[in-house]
């Protein structure tokens, strides 16, 4: 039986990824803050104090097999920091990359950590979506970062010979889902009417199911050592569309306003709101076929199946 250490496994993803471990039958070590922390009740509490360059990970990897590495300092909207590059560095580097080298010191096999598709920028051109080996254009401090654990972890592995595997999610939607796709959910079962029913851009996101799914292929797929992924549902949509396709999982009717997205664009830049209106009206496609072909996947669930699912967590809450 495989032994996994999983970091940052009470968060939207890594709680998702450690019921998943349980049910698949894999010994779970959890790295918490919290000896309280809510886990199952079968997988081990591993508490470490942080996640820098000091945190000493010996006794969590006894006997581990497979690191998944999912905590990290996530991307926040108007970051208050004074210098946000050296505290995103402080987690998601140095963090990282120290997690890493004692993984490889204590004999772990393979090291997946969960990226971000920032290493590859903030937008695509319509119709051209980033692929896995496109050459990275990080425009944030947090996809600097990412980036930067990335390249560090890769240098490891070469040094090492620990087998290391890089996702690159684009949003992740799910059930308990926060940030901005809940807003819009909760704008769209209110009945709010939204400017957005002229918007024809195209995004990709992944369901938490299709994630974890991707995660879990990549514990023991031969073919997944030293590659990174890119992960979507395979299916891309504009904002109307999903606006649409969320209102009729939530059963509420879609009150979108055919505003010209060029009005919408200019009206938010007047606001001071330019980077809402990239991320409503701009596209971010990814191209999966790397991740498809090189593991034989697909992501098993759809769109309207996922939003199925998160709109019923979200109903029941």
């Amino acid at each position: 039986m495989r032994h996994i250490l999983l970091t940052g496994g009470t968060g939207f993803v890594g709680s998702a990824v450690v019921a998943r471990l349980v049910v698949d039958g894999y010994a779970v070590t959890a790295a918490v803050r919290d000896q309280h922390a809510g886990l199952p009740a079968n997988v081990q509490r591993a508490v470490v104090a942080g996640l820098d360059a000091d945190t000493q990970w010996s006794s969590a990897l006894v006997g581990c097999d497979v690191v998944i590495h999912s905590a990290a300092r996530v991307h926040v909207m108007n970051d208050t920091s004074t210098d946000p590059l050296a505290e995103f560095r402080k987690v998601n580097v140095e963090g990282t990359l120290n997690l890493a080298r004692q993984a490889a010191a204590a004999g772990v096999k393979r090291f997946i950590f969960i990226s971000s598709i920032k290493v590859n920028g903030e937008g695509t051109t319509l119709g051209k979506p980033y692929t896995a080996f496109d050459t990275p254009a990080p425009q944030d401090p947090y996809g600097v970062s990412k980036l930067e654990a990335e390249q560090g972890l890769r240098q490891i592995a070469d040094d090492t010979g620990m087998e290391v595997v890089i996702i690159r999610p684009v949003l992740v939607y799910g059930p308990g889902v926060k940030a901005n796709f809940r807003s819009m959910m909760n704008w769209v079962n209110k009945g709010v009417p939204l400017p957005l029913g002229a918007i024809h851009n195209r995004r990709s996101l992944v369901s938490l199911d299709n994630l974890v799914d991707l995660i879990t292929t990549c514990i023991d797929h031969p073919a997944a050592a030293n590659q990174s992924f890119l992960v979507s549902d395979g299916e891309d949509l504009s904002t109307s569309q999903m606006l649409r396709r969320m209102a009729a999982a939530l059963g509420r009717p879609a009150r979108l306003l055919p505003v010209p997205q060029r009005w919408l664009c200019a009206a938010a830049g007047l606001l001071g709101k330019a980077a809402v209106a990239q991320r409503l009206c701009g596209s971010l496609q990814v191209d999966i076929r790397h991740t498809c072909e090189t593991l034989d996947w697909q992501p098993p669930v759809s769109v309207d199946e996922g939003f199925r699912r998160t709109a019923h967590a979200f109903l029941n809450e």
